[in-house]
């Protein structure tokens, strides 16, 4: 073949010249309607073959297969045929005579052929167009730049020169076709700034243009990917195009777009309801594995119980013919749907064991995991799994992939470390990035804790290579300088090594990048503060100026991050009011830009802080919203579900509670039951020993309840009663009792007196631990006052006992113990 591409080259170069004839040639060219005519007519007319001829038949080629689904698509027809060579190295001969146009689409039309890029002619097309780069139209630009993005060039000089073209041309784009490609081709070499400018160009011609295709707003998605950027203001609008856009979705785009959006964290009800029903219909025509595959992946996470039976019915089928990548992400899905089908979970393994060597350390990372959650029992499949990472440990130099290899390890059943891993780990540790250390940390403390279960030194190479890995965190956190790179590197952090050694240092290094704090990071920063449950004053001032100072600029959404860290951690900043009145209007004059589930949640957070603005309440407590939560909450996510509703019933409870006025009903009552019925509740040491101190202090058990069940549904640890002497009542028959409390009736101002004589009062004793605290204070967290709160307007006297007050040295005696809770019940007014 080489010899004949030889002869052909030497051929043709001596046949560079025009013919009278060339424009019915061309004609002739363009009236082809199959593959076979374009090679029947290059075939009779190589000696006659200009550029423009060469070009217009490759690009003939490729437009017989575009409008064509993948199946039906005769790529390697076309790529090994004899003519198609010839047109190759005739285009190669004739590269000089192309104009930029023929130039860059002749590139396009070869790539899509799955021409390779080390290719000769793919490397003179580039190489000619990189000469003529500065004198390109901006669509002939956008073009080029997408065939680089197709050959995975993201970070070469070439890129960063069309960067900078389209740096200088940005305020002259006006087409959101060229726009969107070209954000997405120099995504990877553009500066913050450079990226800010980007987004704001294409939410101007989002919001002054008309009818746009889908595909401009996947790109544009794509690009916000690509920079790890979740801008709401440009995904609401391309979410927008979406769903005007329905019809023209096929198969392949709404996966890619919910990939898109589950990477980027983004929900929205409408589209993903929307997809969902689109989806379901297309079961019965996804017969192939390729198209199964991606149904699967897209549709089996939010499917409902019947469309999920049929979705796995369907796998267990096809399973045996799966290749290696749709074995892996089959059980990749199988995870998010927490599938417990043991026939698919044992095929798929089976299967997977039988691929294990072709993946990669990144595939082998996510198979391990998927198969740890799905409870996957398979010894020998671990085993390889074990040898295959052991392996890559050996010879991999990139501390990256070290630390992700060695979390693997750890997670492996009865995996043991041994010197080598040891000595891979100590070699890159001075290299890592914090989430890289957080990642060894709990891989280390995993084989701590193994022997010590073995009974084995703790102060082995496991121990001290912990040590040496804490010291190498605080030299990260000390050099750290830029705010926004260290926040992205906190990120993902989280964990018994970051909570007990780093936090408070990791709070420092923020405390100490104070002044980077804007607008634009308020959001994440804030974020990170509510997962360390850190109280720190001067940086929750420092987010509460700002978020004042530039509300117009942040998303609504952004200020439900805000708002719950202030709720949460119980803090209220200087001119609280005004920081707080600021952010709720700004949040209730864009009520339609929350996600159902997001609104429910702001409206709990901004509760426990006693906030209630009426336009939220109203439009949470509305038919036609909770019918429309009840559709989000369809979609399956037992985390997310649970956590909703049980937020919405809390909000229920705190209106009803705090502000009557509102008339809102109660409607909890059965989801309290089913909730009550589910319940585990335990006792731990500390309340054991306040239950029989109680006894003995009012006189026997018979004066206190344990874990007592009040109306509204709150829990409390004991619940007894004193009269106006401050003597206990006994309770003569628990059951008679509680059923009383349950039914005490609508009126809240009575509700601690009813069925009581007159002055006796109803006391709630509960025992706090470190949960209900702040991190690095005795501040109680926003739900536990909330609680308190409550109780009281029920007619508790409400008597809080922390834990670092019951475990302190004072009360180190029974004595004094019991003299603390005499002192705590009988001396509160």
């Amino acid at each position: 073949m080489l010899c004949v591409r030889h002869i052909c080259a030497f051929a043709l170069r001596r046949c560079q010249f025009r013919t009278l004839s060339s424009d019915t040639l061309l004609r002739q060219l363009n009236s082809c309607t199959t593959e076979d005519q374009v090679f029947d007519l290059v075939g009779k007319n190589k000696a006659r073959l200009s550029e423009k001829h060469v070009g217009t038949a490759i690009s003939q080629l490729w437009n017989f297969q575009k409008d064509k689904s993948s199946l039906l698509r005769r790529i390697d027809y076309v790529k090994n045929h004899s003519q198609f060579l010839t047109l190759r190295i005739l285009a190669e001969n004739k590269i000089e005579f192309m104009d930029d146009d023929l130039l860059v689409d002749t590139l396009y039309s070869v790539l899509r052929f799955t021409v390779e890029a080390h290719d000769s002619l793919v490397e003179e097309l580039v190489v000619e167009a990189w000469r003529r780069l500065e004198r390109f139209s901006l669509p002939t630009l956008s073009r080029f730049a997408e065939c680089l993005n197709e050959q995975q060039i993201y970070f070469s000089p070439l890129i960063g020169k069309i960067a900078d073209i389209v740096n200088m041309n940005l305020d002259s784009i006006q087409n959101i076709r060229v726009l969107s490609v070209l954000m997405v081709s120099i995504s990877g070499v553009i500066s913050q700034s450079f990226q800010e400018q980007l987004i704001k160009k294409a939410e101007l011609l989002l919001e002054t243009k008309d009818c746009f295709h889908f595909n401009h707003a996947r790109k544009m998605v794509c690009f916000l990917r690509n920079v790890r950027l979740t801008h709401r203001p440009l995904l609401e609008k391309c979410n927008k195009i979406f769903l005007k856009n329905l019809s023209q979705l096929d198969l392949e785009s709404m996966c890619h777009i919910l990939t898109l959006y589950q990477t980027l964290q983004f929900k929205n009800t409408e589209f993903q309801l929307v997809i969902r029903q689109k989806l379901t219909e297309t079961i019965d025509d996804c017969i192939n594995l390729v198209s199964f595959t991606k149904l699967f992946a897209a549709l089996g996470p939010m499917a409902g119980p019947e469309v999920r039976e049929r979705l796995i019915a369907t796998a267990l089928l096809m399973a045996e013919e799966f290749n290696c990548h749709e074995a892996l992400v089959v059980v990749e899905t199988m995870e998010k749907m927490e599938c417990r089908n043991s026939h698919l979970i044992q095929k798929i393994a089976s299967l997977l064991h039988k691929y294990l060597d072709k993946y990669r350390p990144l595939e082998l990372a996510k198979i391990t995991q998927a198969l740890l959650l799905l409870h996957c029992h398979n010894a020998e499949l671990y085993t390889k799994l074990r040898g295959l990472v052991v392996g890559y440990l050996q010879v991999n130099v990139v501390p990256h992939d070290i630390a992700m290899l060695t979390h693997i390890l750890s997670m492996l059943p009865s995996s043991q470390v041994d010197e080598v891993v040891i000595n891979r780990v100590d070699a890159v540790l001075s290299q890592l990035k914090l989430n890289d250390l957080n990642s060894f940390a709990t891989a280390l403390v995993r084989w701590v804790r193994r022997d010590q279960s073995r009974h084995q030194s703790t102060s082995g190479p496991n121990a001290k290579l912990l040590q040496k890995l804490s010291n190498c965190g605080y030299q990260r956190l000390q050099k750290a300088s830029d705010l926004d790179l260290f926040l992205k590197e906190c990120r993902y952090i989280s964990g018994e090594w970051f909570e007990e050694i780093l936090v408070e240092e990791t709070v420092n290094t923020c405390q100490r990048l104070m002044d980077q704090i804007t607008w634009m990071n308020v959001q994440e920063l804030s974020t990170f503060l509510l997962k360390t449950n850190y109280r720190c004053t001067p940086l929750l001032d420092r987010i509460a100026s700002v978020a004042v100072q530039h509300i117009n600029k942040i998303h609504p959404s952004g200020m439900y991050a805000i708002l719950r860290t202030f709720t949460v951690l119980n803090y209220d900043p200087p001119q609280s009011e005004e920081f707080f009145e600021t952010c709720i209007q700004h949040c209730s004059s864009h009520l339609d830009c929350f996600e159902p589930h997001i609104l429910v949640l702001l409206g709990y957070f901004l509760a426990v802080a006693e906030y209630f603005p009426p336009a939220l309440i109203n439009a949470i407590f509305n038919v036609d919203f909770l019918a429309k939560l009840d559709a989000q909450l369809e979609i399956p996510s037992d985390t997310l579900n649970w956590k909703v509703r049980l937020r919405l019933m809390e909000l229920n409870r705190a209106v009803c509670l705090e502000c009557p006025e509102f008339q809102i009903p109660w409607f909890h009552e059965r989801y309290c039951q089913q909730m009550q019925r589910k319940g585990n509740r335990s006792t731990n040491t500390a309340q054991q020993q306040i239950r029989r101190m109680l006894g003995e202090i009012l006189g026997g058990s018979q004066y206190a309840k344990v874990s007592v069940l009040t109306p509204y549904y709150y829990r409390i640890d004991f619940e007894f009663i004193l009269d106006k002497n401050k003597k206990p009542l006994p309770y003569m028959d628990q059951s008679i009792v509680l059923a009383d409390l349950v039914q005490w009736g609508p009126d809240i101002q009575l509700l601690g007196k009813k069925g009581l004589p007159p002055g006796a009062q109803r006391i709630a004793v509960e025992f706090l631990d470190s949960k209900a605290f702040c991190k690095n204070s005795c501040q109680l967290l926003g739900e536990i006052a909330m609680k308190k709160r409550h109780l009281e307007i029920l007619g508790y006297q409400v008597v809080q006992i922390p834990h670092f007050e019951w475990n302190s040295m004072e009360l180190s005696s029974k004595d004094a113990w019991m003299e603390y809770l005499k002192k705590s019940i009988f001396e509160t007014k």
